[in-house]
């Protein structure tokens, strides 16, 4: 099949973690723009909405796309019950290599699916923009091969993975935590820091979430006078796109 055929062909399932309605219109509209594709090719399973469900949601899509959150956390799944139905859908992906982009909230079930831990800074988080520096293995990664180190990228979480669980191959982290990994001979990528949004997107978030990350305006104003744009974290949504599931061999789950 042609590139541009199989293109137009593909079907993305959007695990998406959003209460509010704004951001979940924002969030859809960001991986859209930025995978390249059509809005006709996405479908979204919301948790708050649905909870409950098993691997059977990904029969007819070729991947799975998993977003942020901040209505939510990894480490109370008494409170989210669904962090433990989103635990094993990634698992269900692993065992059947269904490829796998998964971002910030994304990346911490993700560590949890492979058996990893998270912890919680009150105090001290990543907010903004950080340098995201690659590792000697992100060099060669099939994403980031061709990405400038100390690249931007948009980073706002208080929950992050100490360290990886021994399958992930670390592609790229800050000072703070990992930030990137693949699961070794797996097409699962994740980051912690989000590759679907911009820095227009990131001053509306925020904005929006201010009670939730901060109280001190005169921080949060820093934040954003200093946020830079972030194209080439931008781009990896497409690279994942052209160089993972339009790669021969890639078929539908």
């Amino acid at each position: 099949m042609p590139n541009d055929a199989k293109a137009a062909a593909l079907r993305i399932l959007l695990l998406q973690i959003r209460d509010s309605e704004q951001v979940r219109k924002e969030e859809l509209s960001s991986f859209i723009a930025y995978s390249g594709l059509q809005d006709y090719q996405f479908d979204v399973l919301n948790v708050f909405d649905t909870p409950s469900f098993t691997g059977d949601v990904l029969q007819g899509y070729d991947c799975l796309f998993v977003g942020g959150a901040s209505e939510a956390s990894v480490m109370e799944p008494d409170t989210y019950p669904f962090v433990e139905s989103s635990v094993a859908l990634l698992q269900y992906c692993l065992s059947r290599d269904i490829p796998v982009f998964a971002s910030c909230f994304g990346f911490q079930l993700a560590v949890l699916a492979l058996g990893g831990r998270i912890v919680r800074d009150d105090r001290d988080y990543e907010m903004g923009t950080p340098s995201i520096n690659l590792t000697a293995a992100g060099r060669k990664d099939i994403l980031f091969h061709d990405t400038p180190d100390s690249f931007p990228a948009v980073s706002v979480h208080k929950e992050r993975a100490p360290e990886l669980p021994a399958t992930c191959i670390l592609l790229a982290d800050t000072p703070a935590c990992p930030h990137a990994f693949r699961v070794d001979e797996k097409r699962f990528w994740a980051f912690q820091f989000h590759p679907e949004v911009d820095r227009a997107t990131l001053v509306e978030r925020l904005t929006y979430y201010k009670e939730k990350y901060t109280d001190d305006d005169g921080h949060l104003q820093d934040v954003l006078d200093n946020a830079a744009e972030t194209p080439e974290s931008n781009g990896l949504v497409k690279k994942f796109v052209e160089r993972v599931l339009l790669a021969d061999g890639n078929s539908r789950s």
